[in-house]
């Protein structure tokens, strides 16, 4: 009981973290390679406080770690917390096609549907 507490806990905090647009932004520059505060504040138009607020999140979510080397915090991502967001999308895989798309997910009735449709040529008309 208590352990499906934590993961719930630790679920809703990966969530909270990726759900900003600068913290996903923090996460593909740290997928690319590590790096210091000062050079992720120089990829936003941002304060270095406010950089240091996001890391925090990220941190609490356990989706990065940071390491003193010199006078800097060197930051790198810890991908083990995103699977979680893998096993919860995983349930809407029936959703796309193999090639990834989301056709699925536009109603053919949908008004962009039906024009998409109009411009191809049908098989043997």
């Amino acid at each position: 009981m208590y352990s499906d507490y934590i993961h719930m806990l630790s679920t809703d905090l990966v969530f909270k973290a990726i759900s900003h647009p600068a913290r996903r932004k923090i996460i593909t520059l740290l997928s690319e390679s590590n790096c210091s505060v000062k050079q992720l504040t120089a990829a936003f138009a941002m304060s270095q406080p406010a950089v240091s607020q996001h890391l925090l999140n990220l941190k609490e979510a356990h989706l990065v770690t940071s390491e003193k080397i010199g006078m800097e915090q060197i930051y790198r991502l810890t991908a083990e917390p995103i699977r979680i967001v893998f096993e919860w999308s995983g349930q809407y895989r029936r959703f796309f096609d193999p090639a990834g798309h989301a056709w699925s997910f536009v109603p053919t009735n949908h008004p962009q549907a039906r024009q998409t449709n109009r411009g191809r040529k049908r098989h043997g008309r």
